[in-house]
């Protein structure tokens, strides 16, 4: 079936300049380049100082796996395929961890980072807990950001504005601020400083969009009051 579109705005991530340049043009392997890419898309999303996968973390990921073959059985093996190719060519580093008398193998991206982890697990210096392991991430659809929400349902989004908008985005949670623009349009209220007011309001007597959907003028004229 041929692709139909991106049915939300782009949301563009990073990938490192020498992914294109340096290591692209060697990978000739379909297999192979989707666990490239996908395991820079997972390890940026992650945090600390040591980021790592396991090959459980892969096949977790049923959206993934569809994309590298029809069966559950046919992508596993693809997968471990990949794996290799990818350890071989040098982009994944792997590490052997024992973890309750299993053997576990970490792969890491062969950055600074990926190479010093590495050292740290055969030196000794570093042991990775169960703390430690990656964060759920699956491939499903991105939920709108502030940015998105903005440009949707207000106008364009100026430079200036921006850096406002991602001070809310890390101060409220992602819930609040989509119910806040859907009283604001539906009370056809289209400004930042509107739907700054509701969160701000959540913020301090908690947080009830059903009763903000109700409320009209009043809680328009005092939503007013809060921005003076």
């Amino acid at each position: 079936m041929p692709f139909q579109g991106l049915s939300t705005p782009i949301q563009f991530d990073r990938l490192p300049t020498p992914f294109f340049t340096e290591l692209l043009p060697q990978i000739d392997h379909l297999g192979e380049l989707k666990v490239t890419i996908y395991a820079l898309w997972r390890l940026d999303r992650m945090e600390g100082e040591y980021r790592f996968l396991r090959k459980a973390d892969f096949l977790a990921d049923s959206c993934f796996l569809e994309g590298l073959a029809d069966s559950p059985e046919s992508a596993e093996a693809v997968l471990i395929e990949s794996l290799a190719r990818c350890v071989e060519r040098g982009t994944l580093l792997q590490a052997e961890f024992p973890v309750r008398g299993e053997a576990i193998t970490l792969y890491f991206f062969n950055s600074p980072k990926g190479r010093a982890a590495v050292d740290a697990i055969q030196n000794g210096s570093w042991r990775p807990l169960d703390d430690d392991a990656p964060v759920t991430i699956e491939l499903l659809p991105e939920r709108p950001t502030i940015y998105q929400l903005y440009e949707e349902n207000i106008g364009p989004l100026s430079p200036l504005l921006a850096e406002t908008l991602q001070d809310a985005e890390d101060q409220y949670p992602a819930q609040w601020i989509k119910e806040a623009f859907r009283i604001a349009v539906e009370k056809n209220v289209r400004n930042w400083r509107y739907v700054e007011a509701i969160l701000r309001r959540w913020h301090e007597r908690g947080y009830d969009a059903r009763k903000d959907r109700r409320d009209t003028e009043k809680t328009r004229q005092e939503y007013a009051d809060w921005e003076e």
